[in-house]
C-alpha cells in the first residue's frame, strides 16, 4: 500500500519546458519561412546578413560568434551566401591569413529588405501577447541564454 508521500508523479511531456520551447521554435520557424519565402534565406543566412549589415566587415570567426553559430555551420552559411553573390570575401589587410566578409551591393539590398520582413516575423510570433507581455517574455528568455 502506497502512502500519499510516495505517490508517483505523472510527467506530462506537453508541459515540459523543452517541449514547449521546441513547439514555439517550430512555430517561429514556420512563420519565418512564410514571411521570408521571397528572399530565399534560411534563419542562419538571415542572421549572417543582418549582422554584416549592422556591423560592417567581419571575420568569419567573429560573425559566427555574433550569430551563435558553430564554425561548421558558419562555413556552410557563408559559402552559400558567397555563391549567391550576397557576401564578398577578401583577405584582411592587416593579416592576410584571415578573410574578411562584407555584404555585396546585392547583399546590402537583400539585407535591408529581409530586416524589414524580420520585424514582421517578430510581430507575428509574438502576436498572441500584449506589448507588456512581449517585453517581459523576451526579457525572461534572454535570461535563459
Amino acid at each position: 500500500m502506497m502512502s500519499d508521500e510516495t505517490e508517483t508523479q505523472v510527467y506530462h511531456v506537453e508541459e515540459a519546458i523543452g517541449h514547449v520551447i521546441r513547439r514555439v521554435h517550430q512555430r517561429a520557424t514556420a512563420i519565418f519561412l512564410d514571411v521570408m519565402q521571397e528572399t530565399g534565406l534560411t534563419p542562419t543566412q538571415f542572421a549572417a546578413l543582418a549582422k554584416l549589415h549592422d556591423e560592417g566587415a567581419l571575420s568569419q570567426n567573429h560573425l559566427g560568434r555574433l550569430t551563435a553559430m558553430d564554425p561548421a555551420t558558419t562555413q556552410g552559411v557563408i559559402r552559400r551566401l558567397v555563391e549567391r553573390g550576397l557576401i564578398q570575401r577578401a583577405a584582411d589587410e592587416t593579416d592576410r591569413r584571415r578573410a574578411v566578409l562584407r555584404l555585396s551591393d546585392a547583399g546590402e539590398e537583400l539585407a535591408q529588405k529581409a530586416i524589414s520582413l524580420g520585424f514582421d516575423v517578430t510581430n507575428r510570433v509574438l502576436e498572441p501577447l500584449s506589448p507588456r507581455e512581449r517585453a517581459r517574455f523576451v526579457s525572461l528568455l534572454e535570461r535563459l541564454v
